[in-house]
């Protein structure tokens, strides 16, 4: 996972950068993933940081945008060997176009 953070460090837009696009514009540039819960990333600090869509559990209900660590999405492992994945086949869209996001905001 770090070279995706290294890879991906210089596309992502800072945070607060694109706070001013609606939520269905706003771009989202990194899949985490492990079991039923996904962290759709949109910003970035350059260090640690990173801001964007969360469902956790699969609960759409109570998915939203916030704040997460990548050092704590690293260490996050439910057992030994299952460890929170990043999506190699990602590819840039806009969060209208990410299912689990439209199904949480009935789009």
């Amino acid at each position: 996972m770090e070279r995706t953070k290294q890879r991906a460090a210089g596309k992502i837009p800072r945070l607060y950068e694109t706070e001013e696009i609606p939520l269905e514009d706003t771009l989202i540039y990194l899949h985490f993933f492990i079991g039923g819960s996904d962290w759709y990333i949109a910003e970035y600090d350059g260090e640690d940081l990173f801001f964007g869509y969360a469902i956790l559990n699969g609960d759409t209900e109570m998915g939203g945008m916030g704040y997460v660590s990548f050092r704590e999405l690293k260490e996050l492992k439910v057992r030994p060997g299952f460890e929170v994945d990043c999506d190699l086949f990602w590819e840039v869209k806009k969060a209208s176009q990410v299912d689990k996001i439209k199904a949480a905001n009935g789009w």
